[in-house]
């Protein structure tokens, strides 16, 4: 392949600690603040993949054999690392993402913190002993499944991929990783600093490409665990694709995410919060705001909620959305519900930065007067746009909340503690905030949603993660035959 004139050298697979050029098609890496070219990425095939899961099984047995509290000086070693390259890895993702300097930012901050939790795990899987007959002794021991893979999305380069990569290899197993192609130039990086702290050769291995090879992780029967974070349409796929060939998995989908607003809300901070979780890293995360249900008057927040949203400026303090096709998508929606009725307040179409003419740039967005069946307030829209759908009561608001497909999160602005208790009693989603507008939880609480925001069992992150990624071993042992025999020795 001719050498790119790009700002980020052609990404290559990683495999067994060498990266390896592929003489396959390789697709474009866009900067999607200013539509130019900053790499290249290969599309690689079935061989590909059957050479990293290859290497991995060659690491796993004495990677597994290693005590944990020995793997995991490797995650320390790796956290100072990310920590002293912040910016770097930073602007990094904001190019290859779009993102706002700060977004990116706070995204490697929260690699680090997963990374930082999963150097607490041998705390918390040091076991069980008992002894449960006089004389016998049961033991109960967490060990890694083997090779696995995680598939990560464009929406979050650094971050997502350690939602898996810390928890799985500190517990043991070896991972083949498959980013996004429209942002793979992270990963790259993520395995350069892991070479560097100290991981040996084959543990992690890197497999780029697009849905062939998503499929060809599904049916490998050398992976014996799929994590898959993307569209629900895509998940619910892999999670069949990957259960039918007898594999673990955990396919984290879409989302629609509703914050209800009572009209005793403290103006200001709803205002405020609303505005950024609709309109944070372009509205492109399964937890940003997308639908408000406005209960009763509440007039003074939805004008508030304007004011904030046109304080949000695309190329300033709002980052791109990601490709041409996204941003087309995303002004369809706008322009379908005004047709179909509704209002809208502010109006993020058409939007262009001076100096930036070619990238993908689509402005915060507040529609009033949105109706349930209406798409945009039952899909997906991902983007910076808030649709904003009326409610009489509390009750209407919560049937409204609860007939959504999706489950990820739900929020309510009140300074009512009765309201608040019942939208957390009531509401069908597996993360609820009260007064905060996007309900991540900070470890080690696990991230995770309901319905079909989530297909699997367990959650990808915190102490739930320890379950999906590993076996349990159960020791019964006797060593005294003069003990008193009964029915369970």
């Amino acid at each position: 392949m001719q050498e790119t004139k790009s700002k980020y050298p052609e990404v290559k697979n990683y495999i067994s600690g060498i990266f390896t050029p592929s003489d396959n098609e390789v697709m474009e890496v866009i900067n999607p603040k200013t539509g130019d070219v900053i790499s290249s990425v290969p599309l690689s095939t079935n061989k590909e993949l059957d050479q990293a899961v290859n290497a991995a099984w060659s690491a796993f047995p004495g990677w597994s054999a290693m005590p944990i509290k020995e793997r995991v000086q490797i995650f320390y070693r790796y956290k100072t690392l990310m920590e002293k390259n912040l910016r770097s890895l930073a602007q990094l993702v904001s190019d290859e993402n779009g993102k706002t300097m700060d977004e990116a930012i706070a995204e490697v901050e929260k690699s680090i913190e997963l990374t930082e939790f999963a150097c607490s795990l041998p705390q918390l899987i040091s076991g069980e002993l008992l002894e449960v007959s006089r004389g016998v002794e049961c033991r109960v021991e967490h060990k890694p499944l083997g090779v696995v893979a995680s598939i990560a999305p464009f929406n979050f380069p650094h971050m997502v991929p350690h939602w898996t990569i810390p928890n799985a290899l500190a517990l043991g197993n070896c991972m083949i990783l498959k980013p996004s192609e429209q942002v793979p130039v992270s990963s790259i990086r993520i395995a350069e600093m892991l070479r560097e702290a100290g991981l040996p050769d084959g543990v992690l291995n890197i497999v780029n490409g697009d849905k062939q090879i998503v499929e060809a992780i599904c049916d490998h029967p050398g992976i014996e665990a799929v994590s898959f974070v993307g569209s629900t349409t895509v998940a619910k796929i892999v999670y069949k694709r990957s259960t039918s060939n007898l594999k673990r998995c955990l396919a984290l989908g879409g989302a629609k995410n509703h914050i209800i607003v009572l009209p005793d809300a403290h103006q200001d901070m709803t205002a405020s919060n609303v505005a950024a979780s609709m309109s944070g890293c372009a509205g492109q995360r399964c937890m940003a705001a997308s639908a408000m249900v406005a209960v009763g008057g509440v007039d003074h927040i939805v004008a508030k909620i304007c004011e904030e949203s046109k304080k949000i400026v695309p190329g300033q303090n709002l980052g791109s959305v990601i490709t041409k096709a996204a941003k087309e998508r995303i002004e369809r929606y706008i322009t379908e519900a005004e047709k179909a009725g509704a209002k809208v307040l502010v109006d993020g179409r058409n939007w262009k930065v001076e100096g930036f003419e070619g990238g993908f740039y689509v402005g915060p967005t507040v529609i009033d007067y949105v109706t349930p069946d209406m798409a945009i307030a039952k899909e997906e829209v991902f983007g910076p746009v808030l649709a904003i759908i009326r409610a009489k009561d509390l009750d209407e608001a919560i049937k409204i909340e609860n007939s959504s497909n999706y489950g990820n999160a739900a929020s309510v602005f009140t300074q009512s503690g009765g309201h608040a208790r019942m939208v957390m009693e009531k509401a069908s989603a597996g993360m609820i905030g009260v007064n905060i507008g996007v309900p991540v939880p900070r470890e080690p609480f696990s991230f995770g949603g309901w319905n079909e925001s989530k297909f699997g069992v367990g959650d990808i992150t915190g102490k739930s993660s320890i379950e999906f990624w590993t076996k349990l071993k159960k020791t019964s042992v006797k060593w005294n035959p003069e003990a008193r025999t009964n029915w369970m020795s």
